[in-house]
């Protein structure tokens, strides 16, 4: 049967999860486990080839056009890096804020500071004028 993989890491015929090692980029940046950094890299990437090859096939400079492609790396990169970041923190803020006001729901549920409570106490007192 072999090796088969498992959420956490690779999970072998005796039913044991050993981690799974991360792909580092020039043993810095754990691209698996970091958020974003494989999107970036790839649409760098990307950048990269369409920035060169544009740039080749304009001018034909060999030289030139890999300076140009190495910089479209770079501004691509990192445009979406902070993109990615900055999206990220907003859904991270929007999860949290959902959070509290279950948490809030849950703690004031049936009490005096019950919103629901104020709403159809409100809503009755209408209904049998």
């Amino acid at each position: 049967s072999g090796h088969r993989c498992a959420a956490a890491g690779i999970m072998t015929e005796e039913g044991d999860v050993t981690p799974e090692k991360g792909f580092k980029l020039l043993g810095i940046i754990d691209v698996q486990r970091t958020p974003c950094a494989r999107e970036s890299i790839l649409y760098g990437s990307l950048g990269a080839l369409i920035a060169g090859l544009g740039h080749f096939l304009a001018t034909s400079r060999v030289r030139r056009s890999c300076d140009v492609g190495v910089g479209g790396f770079i501004i691509t990169t990192l445009g979406f890096w902070m993109y990615c970041r900055v999206n990220n923190a907003k859904l991270r803020m929007q999860q949290k804020m959902v959070e509290d006001g279950m948490r809030n729901r849950i703690l004031f549920e049936g009490s005096s500071r019950d919103p629901n409570r104020k709403l159809n106490s409100s809503n009755q007192g209408r209904s049998e004028e």
